[in-house]
């Protein structure tokens, strides 16, 4: 079942965080991105439960069913970081903890261990995104330029988002088309994230130059898990990142994914992760 909890200072105000949190043990923090919600996790959550690990997962601001600020000036990564930030401060764990982060929440992960070290134990980042340069030249110019019309996003039914997930989840190699890359519940669950998100966190990736990451000041243990076929962010993002970072413990490419490897593999995608966690 989600949880509510509400946080004060954030934007001012109070703003409610959704969360799920399944089983008891060593900490992990399980962080979506950009337009996705804690359903990201739906298979990776019980695993760690069964193993006796504490699964948390949240919907970041203006995702799933956290709160939803008015104006899109408010999207900003500081923002974003913040709710998340104040949420896990919330929790009241008391030892450090793993950070598993998917994209901007990958960024987030990179951000909170950068700030708060000593309350990290490891990190497991899943196609990163925490430099607009990662962006294809036209998405990088589309958000800095807020070219995105929110307005129409905001009138765009739930079957146009349903529509433009199934066309961008079939798996093109070579010129034919293999059958979708993501299992039905996942497309569905995708559209539906789309569709309940805030337009004004497209807003969001202008602001990321904001997050100045000086990555060689991270020592904790990294599991880095990259879709191969990523078309959002740039292939070589992985290899920098591998050779930015000083402990750098294992590195995976999942061949036939695409920028979503925990949705795509879970039943790959999770061993290496739980393999991971074991071995810390």
């Amino acid at each position: 079942m989600d949880n509510i909890t509400t946080l004060d200072g954030v934007l001012e105000n109070r703003h409610k965080v959704n969360y799920v949190q399944q089983g008891t043990g060593a900490p992990v923090i399980l962080t979506h991105g950009l337009a996705a919600s804690l359903h990201d996790w739906d298979d990776l959550l019980p695993e760690l439960s069964a193993s006796g690990y504490a699964g948390y997962a949240l919907d970041l601001l203006g995702h799933g069913e956290s709160e939803k600020p008015e104006h899109a000036h408010d999207y900003t990564v500081d923002n974003t970081f913040g709710h998340f930030s104040k949420w896990i401060d919330s929790l009241e764990i008391n030892e450090p903890m793993t950070l598993v982060g998917h994209s901007l929440g990958g960024g987030l992960s990179l951000l909170y261990a950068l700030k708060y070290p000593e309350r990290v134990k490891a990190l497991v980042l899943v196609n990163p995104f925490y430099d607009i340069r990662q962006l294809p030249p036209m998405l990088q110019k589309v958000f800095r330029h807020q070219l995105i019309n929110t307005n129409f996003i905001d009138m765009t039914p739930y079957r146009v988002f349903r529509f433009f997930v199934e066309m961008t989840s079939f798996n093109y190699y070579i010129g034919h088309r293999e059958g979708h890359v993501l299992p039905e519940h996942i497309r569905y669950q995708t559209a539906l994230d789309y569709k309940r998100a805030s337009s004004g966190i497209y807003n969001i990736p202008r602001t990321l130059p904001s997050m100045d990451l000086d990555l060689s000041r991270l020592y904790q243990p990294t599991l880095l898990l990259w879709g191969g076929r990523d078309q959002t962010l740039a292939p070589s993002s992985f290899p920098q990142l591998a050779k930015s970072l000083p402990n750098v413990v294992d590195t995976h490419i999942l061949p036939i994914c695409g920028h979503v490897p925990h949705q795509c593999h879970p039943e790959t995608f999770n061993p290496y992760v739980m393999k991971f966690l074991k071995d810390l």
